[in-house]
């Protein structure tokens, strides 16, 4: 081993006794090259960076590499080699045809619903008759998108049991249509709600009383989920109770017992078990087999006993008739209010102020004269920018008032006053549109400032926060002097037991840096100057660190910095840095201005599509609302590839290594921010995401399948024939530490598979057939042999027993 680090390192010996990166110089990249080159010497242990971490010497890592394995090193389940190539091109073509054509019929069922209640409630005459039928038509709307999932699942498909369906199959067919309907139906907007759970029980979900669930990633295979009486699943959590592998959908059970909790961000695998009043931390994961005992707490990814117990918060009296009173309020705040507003709020329009008919309704001609386009126009830019202003006064001023009602540290009952409370401050401050317009510049401290974060003495750097940063209370969130955040930061002030919640105060120390998917939690036990790495599990025990960097679930630590880090050090001196934060923020300011102006255009065309389609209305009936919505769907599609096009057009993405003050790094923030990717979501499942992501730019194979994959630099990404990637995972081809950027191409190989939640960063590469487990992290610069398997956060390779048949002992369902 001292040989093949003395040639990645380029020095003509080591010692065995040196440190890796405090005397050797190397960092993490160099250090995946000696671990991929170790991995490929016959005679040599298989070694991962996260030996590498914990064991910063060649003497410490090879007297850890030859001991017995440590515990969770073993995978408890493997998934089955399929016996059987996978469908060919008429199968993946059928499939999508299909899909097209329930996409069709139901954009014409809506279309001609829609048109039915607008007349009729247009009919109505005087503001009592206006609003009587709205409420009717918004109850019938609302009972007809909530029954038709439920409907339709025990129509194709019954109950769900353990087994395998082949991607692209019609047994895979009938599993799209069910998927998308149950995750798109109204109710995912109650998550937290009874009515949520009501929803999951209609669905074939075992659910037990008191149970609460607050994640809106909602359960596919319902009749295999089990909750007992009293559990908790917090915000952010996957328990989908299927996952894709190989060519395969594989559905298998998970169960939650009594008064257990599921912490923020965790991931349950098929066939994975938590007992009564066990709890799995935050940022943790159960792979497939592994079962936490009856009280047990346990932590990390894949999860281990954790060495003290998690708090927990107090209970308080929540019983049947507080859950009921709050749905039914719920129900008819819905039913009485919001869907009578959107229903009918044009009807009573037109009916209370007939003279604007002529406006809005000018006539057939209309299409003709350039005066309608003008003031299409013109009536798009004031509604745009009205909603922007109204938003950030609304947002400034609303939730703090209303915050003042709940008291940090006060243990209060769910599903009251206070609950509703702090559920409309988190709901009214987490607003994607401004996080995304504001990050990555410096506008984004004042943002934050104003919605209520404590950010004393900031030390600007024009990248302060990243464009997704959320909280469940922005008036109890501190962040140091000269801490920079990445994407992806969750900020869990609100912590939940079945029957009672509480708010608490979070506070991230200075000179820190965090990295992308972080959740971090009240009680968060790092100070001043840490790093806390991509996916890193924030520790709530022990002592505080500082002056270290934290990586994997659960943590440990690893070098604050390294060599390399420092090359930028002479841009942060007080003149240079002015003078180039100025022309960053120049350039960022442009960024905003583009931002603002795609999505505008981007309205103005859209209500330009519908206002056509009303003035043909008479003419053609439903069928043209109804290719209204269809057109929406593609162009919407067009329009945002087109942007996303144009952006890179000059400036494509490449590997990069260069300071946060370099015109190239703000030409890579432009190209994150202005284009969408929100719209992708519509394609998840289904061939024409892979159109999609060919005209992106990204180098993909055939008949891949996409359950809800990110690449955040598409043109720098490459996926092979038959990968398979599921829900929530990520390839991210960048990576941001303190001032310096780093990027790099990352490849995925034909037939690898990539678990729910997986995150995959940049310089990696998977050969065929690997496979990474739920909820990984795979480190940059690593290298996947040929049908590994990977998993852990970070990943490592994982050995166990192989079999056939699903981890259940069910047979296909072809």
């Amino acid at each position: 081993m001292a040989k093949v680090l003395a040639e990645v390192t380029q020095l003509p010996q080591v010692s065995t006794a040196s440190n890796f990166f405090d005397e050797l110089g190397a960092d993490s990249m160099v250090m995946a090259r000696f671990c991929a080159r170790v991995r490929k010497t016959e005679g040599l242990p298989s070694v991962s960076m996260k030996d590498v971490y914990r064991n910063p010497t060649l003497a410490g890592l090879a007297a850890a590499l030859t001991a017995p394995d440590p515990v969770g090193r073993t995978a408890p389940a493997m998934e089955p080699a399929l016996s059987d190539p996978g469908p060919g091109a008429p199968h993946y073509l059928a499939c999508g045809a299909l899909q097209l054509f329930v996409f069709l019929g139901y954009s014409y069922g809506i279309a001609l619903a829609a048109v039915g209640g607008y007349e009729w409630i247009a009919a109505g005459t005087g503001f009592l008759s206006v609003y009587g039928r709205s409420v009717v038509v918004g109850t019938l709307a609302a009972l007809s998108l909530c029954a038709l999932p439920v409907v339709v699942k025990w129509a194709l498909v019954g109950r769900w049991r353990p087994g395998q369906i082949r991607i692209w199959s019609m047994s895979y067919f009938r599993f799209w249509v069910v998927r998308t309907l149950v995750r798109s139906a109204p109710p995912v907007l109650f998550a937290g709600s009874p009515l949520y759970l009501l929803y999951l029980r209609s669905l074939g979900a075992r659910i037990g009383r008191g149970a609460v669930v607050l994640s809106r990633h909602v359960p596919v295979c319902t009749d295999l989920l089990t909750i007992g009486d009293g559990a908790v699943i917090r915000k952010d959590s996957f328990a989908p109770c299927y996952r894709a592998h190989a060519g395969m959908i594989q559905t298998g059970p998970v169960s939650i017992g009594s008064n257990a909790v599921v912490g923020e961000a965790a991931v349950l695998d098929i066939g994975t078990q938590l007992g009564n009043g066990a709890r799995l931390a935050h940022a943790s994961a159960l792979h497939s087999g592994q079962d936490v005992p009856e009280g047990a707490h346990w932590h990390g990814s894949p999860a281990v006993p954790a060495p003290c117990p998690y708090p927990v918060v107090e209970a308080r009296c929540c019983g049947s008739a507080r859950r009921a009173v709050h749905g039914t309020l719920q129900a008819l705040a819905v039913l009485l209010v919001y869907l009578p507003m959107a229903f009918g709020g044009l009807g009573l329009l037109l009916s209370q102020a007939p003279q604007l008919a002529g406006v809005l309704e000018p006539g057939p001609t209309a299409l003709g004269r350039w005066t309608f386009y003008a003031e299409a126009l013109v009536a798009s830019l004031i509604v745009f920018a009205g909603a922007i202003a109204a938003g950030l006064l609304v947002m400034a001023t609303v939730p703090r008032l209303l915050a003042r009602a709940v008291a940090p540290g006060e243990v209060y009952p769910l599903y009251g006053f206070r609950y509703g409370i702090q559920r409309a401050v988190t709901l009214l401050t987490n607003r994607r549109f401004f996080t995304r317009l504001f990050g990555d510049s410096s506008a984004v401290v004042h943002y934050l400032r104003a919605l209520g974060y404590d950010l004393p003495n900031v030390e600007q750097t024009g990248s302060n926060f990243g464009t997704e940063v959320k909280h469940d209370s922005p008036y109890l969130t501190s962040v140091g002097s000269a801490t920079m955040v990445a994407d992806g930061l969750s900020v869990n002030n609100a912590e939940f037991s079945s029957t009672s919640f509480r708010v608490s105060p979070v506070s991230i120390g200075p000179r820190n840096f965090l990295g992308n998917k972080i959740a971090y939690p009240p009680g968060g036990r790092t100070g001043a100057n840490c790093l806390l790495a991509t996916k890193v599990m924030v520790p709530v025990d022990g002592k505080v660190r500082e002056d270290v960097g934290l990586l994997g679930s659960p943590s440990f630590e690893i070098p604050r910095s390294v060599r390399r880090d420092h090359g930028f050090d002479d841009l942060t001196a007080p003149g240079i840095r002015r003078r180039l934060l100025a022309a960053k923020n120049r350039h960022n300011a442009a960024t905003m201005a583009g931002y603002l102006a795609v999505r505008w255009l981007y309205f103005f065309l859209v209500s330009l599509l519908f206002a056509v389609a009303a003035e043909l209305y008479d003419l053609l009936g439903a069928a043209v609302v109804a290719l209204a919505n269809v057109l929406v769907v593609l162009f919407t599609a067009v329009y945002w590839v087109g942007v996303e096009r144009a952006v890179i057009l000059r400036h494509p993405p490449g590997p990069l290594f260069c300071s946060i003050y370099d015109v190239r790094f703000w030409q890579r923030e432009r190209y994150w921010k202005v284009p969408s990717e929100t719209y992708m979501k519509l394609f998840d499942g289904t061939p024409f995401k892979n159109v999609v992501w060919r005209l992106l730019g990204v180098r993909i194979g055939r008949h891949v399948f996409d359950d809800g994959c990110s690449l955040t630099e598409r043109t720098m990404a490459a996926l092979g024939d038959d990968c398979t990637l599921n829900a929530g995972s990520v390839v991210q081809c960048h990576s941001q530490e303190d001032g310096a950027f780093k990027s790099d191409r990352t490849a995925v190989g034909a037939g690898c598979t990539l678990g729910v939640g997986a995150f995959v960063h940049y310089g990696v590469t998977l050969a065929e057939g690997a496979r990474l487990a739920a909820d990984s992290f795979l480190m940059k610069g690593e290298r996947v042999p040929p049908g590994a398997h990977w998993g852990g956060n970070p990943a490592r390779h994982i050995t166990g027993p192989t079999g056939a048949g699903s981890p259940n002992g069910a047979g296909d369902q072809r």
